[in-house]
Order: C-alpha cells, then sequence, then structure tokens
C-alpha cells in the first residue's frame, strides 16, 4: 500500500532540513569539530535554573494562562520598550510561545490566505520558507549580494511588492550571515510597507547579542510601522535557553488575536517552568548576557582574522554568532566544499545554498563553540583551501 498517499501534498513537497541532513552525516565520522550548529555552548546560567525550581517547589507545575504568565509578558514589555523604544501591552499585544519557531509558524498560519505571497530576503534562515508553504503561500525569494553587504534596500524591496504580496520576513542581526541593519537603514524599508500596505514578519531572536558598541535597531520602532510590524524573538541565543522553548511574538491586538487563536488550539500553553526560568533572565539576567556576549566577541575577532589569513573574504559579522565566508574562489561549490571538509579534515560547516539559492559559494560557520574548537577548525579549513590550489 502507497502510504504516501494519505499525506498532505504540501507536508509531501517539503523537503527535508539540509542542515540536518549533513548532520546526519557529519554524525556517522568520529572526532569532528563542529562550526555548523546555531546554539550557544553555554549551560542555562544556575540561577535562571533557581528561578525554575523554586517555581516547582511552590507548586506552579500546571498549566499557564494560554498566551504566559502575566508576570513574564510585563517583563517583555518592559524589556521591548528599554531596547527599542516600542510599548506592548502584556494583556492584548503580547504572547509566549514555544521558542520562536512556534511563533514564526503561527504567524503565517494566522495572516497567509492561499495564494499570498511573502517575500523572504536570502540568505535566510532555513524555516522560513517552508512554513510559507506550508501555510499555502507563495515565497517569493529575494536575493541579497556580498556587495550589498546583504542588506535589503528600500529599492529592493518595492521592486519585489506586487498586489498579492502580504508580508516581507526581516531577520537582522541575521542567520546565517551576521549582519546588521542600522535604525536608519531600516527606517528606510517603512516607506514602501507603508505604502503598499505589506507587514514586517521580524525575526529578532539574536537582539542582544551585538558587537563593537552596536544597538539593536528594530523595524517596529520605525515611524509607522508597529501595526504593521509582527515582532518575534525569544531567549534561546541571548540566555542560553534553547532546550527550554520559550519565545514570544509582539503585534497589534487584532493580529494578535489570530496568531493567539493558532497559539490556544495547537499548543495552549509554552512551559510553565520554562517560563519562570525567562523570567528570572530577562529581569536579572543582564551580567550574564554581557558576559556571554564577550565571549562570542573573542571568537568572532579569531575567526575573522583567521578567515582573513586563509583567503576566505566575508561581510564582517556584527551580531548573531555565525561567519558567512565566501568559497566560491576554491572552484567547488558549497556542498561539495563542506563535504569534502568534513571528510578531510573532519571539520563540520553548512554550505550555504541550505540558505537559499544566493547562499551559494558560501559557508556558515558558528562560533558559539570554544575557542579550542574553532581553532582546529580553522586550521583543518586553512589545508583544506591551501590543498586545493
Amino acid at each position: 500500500m502507497d502510504m504516501k498517499k494519505y499525506l498532505n501534498r504540501q507536508v509531501a513537497a517539503i523537503q527535508p532540513s539540509a542542515i540536518r541532513k549533513f548532520f546526519d552525516l557529519a554524525a556517522t565520522i568520529p572526532d569532528v569539530v563542529s562550526l555548523g550548529i546555531g546554539e550557544p555552548d553555554f549551560a542555562t546560567p544556575k540561577q535562571f535554573c533557581d528561578a525554575g525550581y523554586r517555581s516547582m517547589l511552590e507548586g506552579k507545575t500546571g498549566y499557564s494562562p494560554n498566551p504566559g504568565i502575566l508576570e513574564l509578558r510585563q517583563a517583555i514589555s518592559n524589556y521591548l520598550a528599554g531596547l527599542i523604544g516600542v510599548e506592548y501591552d502584556p494583556y492584548n499585544q503580547i504572547v509566549v510561545t514555544v521558542g520562536g519557531s512556534e511563533a514564526i509558524d503561527a504567524t503565517f498560519r494566522a495572516i497567509i490566505e492561499p495564494g499570498d505571497e511573502v517575500i523572504i530576503p536570502e540568505p535566510a534562515f532555513v524555516s522560513y520558507a517552508p512554513c510559507v508553504e506550508l501555510a499555502g503561500g507563495k515565497v517569493i525569494h529575494l536575493p541579497l549580494t556580498m556587495q550589498e553587504g546583504f542588506k535589503l534596500s528600500p529599492e529592493r524591496l518595492e521592486a519585489a511588492i506586487t498586489p498579492k504580496t502580504k508580508a516581507v520576513v526581516l531577520n537582522f542581526p541575521c542567520n546565517p550571515t551576521g549582519v546588521v541593519m542600522t535604525q536608519e537603514e531600516l527606517n528606510a524599508l517603512a516607506a514602501p510597507l507603508i505604502k503598499h500596505e505589506v507587514l514586517a514578519i521580524s525575526d529578532e531572536i539574536y537582539a542582544e547579542l551585538l558587537y563593537d558598541g552596536r544597538k539593536h535597531a528594530s523595524i517596529a520602532a520605525a515611524p509607522g510601522m508597529q501595526d504593521l510590524t509582527v515582532l518575534i524573538s525569544g531567549f534561546s541565543k541571548s540566555l542560553a535557553m534553547t532546550g527550554w522553548r520559550i519565545g514570544y511574538v509582539c503585534a497589534n491586538p487584532e493580529l494578535l488575536n489570530g496568531i493567539y487563536k493558532i497559539h490556544q488550539f495547537s499548543i495552549s500553553c509554552a512551559s510553565t517552568t520554562g517560563q519562570y526560568v525567562a523570567l528570572e533572565g530577562i529581569a536579572r539576567g543582564h551580567a550574564e548576557v554581557e558576559r556571554m556576549v564577550e565571549e562570542y566577541d573573542k571568537r568572532r575577532q579569531f575567526i575573522i582574522r583567521r578567515f582573513a589569513e586563509i583567503g576566505l573574504p566575508m561581510c564582517e559579522p556584527d551580531g548573531a554568532f555565525y561567519a558567512f565566508p565566501q568559497i566560491s574562489g576554491t572552484g567547488l561549490s558549497s556542498g561539495d566544499f563542506c563535504e569534502q571538509l568534513l571528510k578531510q579534515e573532519k571539520v563540520a560547516c553548512i554550505h550555504g545554498s541550505a540558505f537559499g539559492d544566493s547562499g551559494e559559494g558560501f559557508i556558515r560557520c558558528s562560533y558559539a563553540t570554544s575557542m579550542e574548537n574553532i581553532a582546529r577548525a580553522c586550521d583543518g579549513i586553512d589545508r583544506f583551501v591551501n590543498g586545493l590550489k
């Protein structure tokens, strides 16, 4: 019996994550050093975990309110007011989700009608396009180049907008490039969005991971854009809480009500214990965040220097914890480069084409790992590249 006939056609057509496929290959090779995974190598700070433990001892182990515990929503509201100068009402403009991933999926499911177009500037995080397609939308791939600094201009954005455009996805600091846009650059994007009444889906999960004194900027803070922005973020990256799965989505009350319905009927609520861990982190964890960012920056500076020495050009990453060097000069595709590098030097990186066609010719290297691993990986990349000459 052909069991595939029972699958939804859209689900059947979605390709598995190219990142996961590559890591399955890497898992078969012993002693691999990985620059692949986008996850902090720090454990969740003890004081955050202690807050979760206390909540359990106090009997707070049942369902939380569907949109999340009010104290956390209030803390998120206060935090964003200080971070980007935008106020969200904790009662009807914030929902706590199961990581940023649920927020992304629920947002697309809530806003997309069949045939709606969503512009995704690329290279881009691998989940955006499948989530749009699973919601019945059409992805408009908007390739960005290193010559543009992998930044979206208002001219490029307006040229991609059609009468069917429902939203554009923005992700700054960016996975996979590490590129950051300033508030002035984001303000410039507001004009075509407001003119054509297009939503901005702004994934700001790396907002706290910025270097050289940079301040986080948000399209939600651009004049006239708060109601046209769905802001998505969470605690996985900044507070080293990936396994706790706590994120959040902020939006205009009418938009959020639709997102909330998806959340309520498919998830009910995020982990109660995880929410108390996040509450401790957002309220009193600033010093821990600074400590982790300081360590990431040391690794960032090291990897920038080493790739320059190896001769792999890139846009200097100003945020997140990724470098995105160009390897097209080696004559190999990004997939072949990563596969041969893995087999010859036991170094795992992610081929740039996993993040869209415009990522071809690049590789993504995460420096969310120890300096020892980064040094070993860079030495292996150096030997591999020089061996190709």
